[in-house]
């Protein structure tokens, strides 16, 4: 089954063109710790897995976001085993700068000098990936010290010309922080939240304005936007969605909201994880959503969306005008 996607994004500043969804490939790193609490999305398949990425080429998909914590390091393998002989069909994206302890599924914060670390993050996400190169290499420390900044992108300068990454990004919500970060010459992306409830003027002006790919975590707002979820819903304690933040952040605010817009985003033959994408596309040409998966189902639902593109300019108006925005 293929399809074909009437719309592409130009990965920032770069010369590269994606699809314009990515798969975010947290979900399939399986059970891990981060901190106290848990890091991933409960148990997985990983066949389903490697089935889903196979079932996502087939439909268009060919940029795919993973990190060197999901799973400590298992979500990179996953994907690089999926990805086996069809390398040069996929632009690949991870982040690195915690320490990822493989033996004991366990991931914490850095306390010393991150500097010090990132080329052999690189070279262990090379491996598990199964690549010579990592098409956009992300710092994954959201509040990183902004004025250790230029070192941070001297180091990552210095991987563009031994060939190891082509570009890179941060994963951060503060415009500011990006904007620092911006200006390295092969900086192309930052990395945020934005879904339909939760939105981002100021990062969205930021990659409007520099030219920067807008790469979309949490479009689903952690699935609160898929309709299957009730303000009571309970989560298993390795489902990193069973935490408080998760709740507060994303689950409260999207089920308090959702029956708002209901009818918008299911407008056009849509559900309501597809409208949710397509309100992104609208949001901004920048954007490219990453929303997660674990089962063929999912990625065919979500790759469905790009096929109905964005969301048109009144929908987005009757959206802001429903949530009072």
């Amino acid at each position: 089954m293929t399809t074909t996607i009437e719309f592409q994004r130009t990965l920032g500043r770069s010369d590269i063109q994606v699809s314009p969804m990515s798969l975010g490939c947290w979900a399939i790193g399986g059970p891990w710790k981060w901190l106290d609490g848990a890091g991933g999305w409960g148990e997985v398949d990983d066949n389903e897995s490697i089935r889903a990425i196979h079932a996502a080429l087939d439909l268009g998909i060919n940029f795919f976001d993973t990190a060197a914590t999901y799973g400590t390091g298992h979500s990179e393998e996953v994907l690089a085993k999926a990805l086996e002989g069809k390398r040069d069909k996929v632009v690949l994206a991870t982040k690195f700068g915690f320490n990822v302890n493989v033996a004991e599924k366990h991931v914490t914060m850095r306390t010393d000098d991150h500097l010090q670390y990132i080329r052999q993050e690189c070279e262990d996400s090379l491996r598990r990936l199964n690549t010579d190169v990592i098409d956009l290499y992300q710092l994954h420390v959201w509040d990183y010290p902004v004025n250790k900044v230029p070192a941070m992108l001297d180091v990552l300068e210095s991987l563009v010309k031994d060939g190891k990454i082509r570009y890179y990004g941060w994963s951060t919500d503060s415009a500011e922080s990006a904007k620092v970060f911006a200006k390295g010459e092969h900086c192309v992306a930052v990395q945020h939240d934005l879904n339909v409830i939760l939105d981002a003027p100021e990062m969205l002006k930021l990659c409007n304005d520099l030219n920067l790919a807008s790469i979309n975590r949490s479009p689903l707002a952690r699935g609160a936007l898929s309709g299957k979820y009730s303000k009571d819903v309970v989560f298993t304690k390795n489902d990193v969605r069973d935490d408080d933040w998760s709740k507060e952040h994303f689950f409260t605010p999207t089920l308090s909201q959702l029956e708002k817009i209901r009818d918008v985003l299911t407008s056009d033959g849509r559900t309501l994880v597809q409208g949710a994408l397509a309100w992104i596309w609208a949001r901004s040409e920048k954007t490219i959503p990453i929303p997660g998966f674990r089962t063929v189902a999912q990625v065919e639902e979500n790759a469905k969306a790009m096929e109905l593109g964005p969301l048109s300019e009144n929908q987005i108006k009757e959206i802001d005008s429903l949530l009072e925005r």
